[in-house]
């Protein structure tokens, strides 16, 4: 059961990346927690309609990633998820391959794994 979550979780946190890069808001909002927050590597702790208007407007445009490494801890129902990728994102204005490490806690509702919260950090 334990490796089945695991896996759940890796699917749904590559497919944020994936619906970060394909601007795919609605996809973003099935998987995100209503009271979801993006903790920026600068320590800006943003709002989940915040970060889709930046999306949107692309303000925040992503391009691609390569995957690093990543680690799962399942206690039950929740779940912290550590990320490292290499990601190509034009944020504010700045284009950078950046080196981000993306900690992300998870909850399991309805069999489902939601994302509650991220801390973006570099590494």
């Amino acid at each position: 059961m334990e490796t089945d979550d695991k896996s759940q979780v890796l699917e749904v946190t590559r497919q944020l990346t994936q619906l970060m890069i394909d601007k795919d808001i609605a996809g973003l909002n099935r998987i995100l927690d209503m009271r979801f927050t993006l903790t920026h590597i600068t320590g800006y702790v943003q709002s989940k309609a915040e970060w889709f208007s930046e999306i949107e407007s692309e303000r925040m445009k992503y391009y691609s990633y390569k995957e690093i490494k990543t680690t799962v801890k399942i206690d039950g129902d929740k779940t912290t998820f550590v990320g490292q990728n290499l990601l190509d994102a034009r944020i504010w204005g700045t284009r950078n391959n950046w080196r981000l490490q993306q900690t992300m806690q998870l909850e399991k509702r309805n069999g489902k794994w939601i994302i509650l919260k991220s801390v973006a950090t570099t590494f």
